[in-house]
């Protein structure tokens, strides 16, 4: 361990290509940023006046959530040089489990760490917290990001929230909303006028394509590989793969993989062949990230569908079908099955982050049932990666119970 520690390494900083880097430029997304600051305006000019509620669609990698981040940052530096109370916040819905409850939580930490945790509504904290913005004279962006996890789980929060003001029309607007969406067809959760406060301002962001990869990465490896150890061979070739899904994350986590191998290889250079190697391991769909926030029950619900598709060379399976193998797979690993309320939640969580697609059955004698599918990964993987990841839960549960 010790040697492989003070072993020498193709690294600068590996920061850089980390997910909770934010870049200080955002190479392909300048035009959006200046249609984000001209939407913002007002409310550096104007504090109090008005609300914006903005709509960043886009699918996975494409700059959705470092887009609202850079802007964030930007807008409250501005803010503090003029005086302004400025606050954004950015809260992901999926790891709140789509409970706007659970944001809101959130945001009050941001405030007040010692409320209370129970004994309050989502209406009574949204309140509370329009309330201390008073007190304070705050003015609030708040960011949600995968929103879709928070319209599957309750469509009617995003009313709530865009609806806020209504009750104070004479105390200055302290709330705005920056909304990120994989796909617009989430809107159809909501009302019609919610979706028409949304729609009026919207971004589109595009896949990336291989040049523009090439571009990000480029800036990534200058900042977190030592000089000369990735040559623009390496870089093209990692751009190229990724670019079949236009997925910069993918992109950026091909090369941190490379660099991986290299070191192991004790590697001076990040080879092509590297970046080959990282390319048959690492999964656009499903990766470290998506795992880390999945519950234990939403990683058995995975299990049971992969091993059913794959067990019965499969496309889809019903409801019923993937419920009586969850069955299965909670007695295996010593879990007691949730109930099937919580299973379909789990089912519509799942569905709105993308790692399983549903659709509903052709009309039958029984009527028309919900089919679960995989999008975009091969069922035996969607096992093996699932079975890795709980055998690491396995091995903290008896880790945990040894020094308790």
């Amino acid at each position: 361990m010790h040697q492989v520690l003070l072993r020498p390494t193709v690294f600068e900083d590996e920061t850089p290509l980390s997910l909770e880097h934010i870049p200080g430029t955002l190479p392909h997304r300048e035009k959006q940023l200046i249609f984000l600051a001209q939407l913002f305006r007002s409310l550096i000019e104007k504090p109090g006046s008005t609300s914006q509620r903005v709509l960043i669609t886009g699918p996975v990698g494409t700059g959705k959530t470092v887009m609202a981040q850079r802007f964030g940052l930007d807008l409250v530096k501005i803010a503090r040089d003029r005086k302004i109370g400025l606050r954004y916040i950015h809260v992901n819905c999926r790891e709140c489990k789509g409970s706007l409850f659970a944001v809101l939580r959130k945001v009050m930490n941001e405030f007040e760490e010692q409320f209370p945790k129970r004994g309050f509504s989502s209406e009574e904290l949204l309140q509370a917290i329009m309330r201390i913005l008073d007190e304070k004279n705050l003015f609030l962006i708040l960011a949600l990001d995968e929103l879709e996890a928070l319209l599957e789980a309750d469509n009617s929060a995003l009313y709530a929230l865009t609806r806020v003001q209504e009750d104070r029309a004479t105390s200055p607007v302290r709330l705005s909303l920056i909304c990120m969406l994989r796909e617009l067809k989430y809107l159809e959760l909501l009302d019609r006028s919610t979706v028409s406060t949304l729609q009026q301002n919207l971004i589109e962001l595009n896949p990336y394509v291989s040049n523009e990869l090439f571009t990000i990465l480029k800036d990534r490896v200058t900042l977190a590989f030592k000089e000369g150890v990735v040559q623009d061979e390496t870089i093209e070739l990692a751009a190229d793969i990724a670019s079949s899904s236009g997925d910069a994350r993918y992109a950026i986590e091909l090369l941190w993989r490379a660099g991986k191998y290299a070191d192991y290889d004790d590697s001076k250079d990040v080879k092509p062949e590297y970046v080959r190697k990282a390319a048959g391991t690492v999964y656009p769909t499903l990766r470290d990230e998506y795992l880390r926030t999945l519950s234990l029950n939403e990683k058995l619900f995975l299990l049971a569908l992969s091993r059913y598709l794959e067990d019965n060379n499969a496309a889809y399976a019903s409801m019923g079908e993937i419920e009586e193998a969850y069955k299965v797979v909670c007695e295996e690993y010593n879990s007691q099955p949730r109930a099937h309320t919580q299973f379909w939640k789990y089912m519509r969580l799942l569905s709105a982050t993308g790692l399983i697609s549903t659709k509903l059955s052709s009309k039958g004698a029984k009527g028309r049932t919900t089919m679960i599918g995989l999008s975009s990964i091969s069922a035996s993987t969607m096992k093996k990666c699932i079975e890795a990841a709980l055998e690491v839960f396995s091995t903290d549960v008896a880790r945990n119970s040894r020094t308790t």
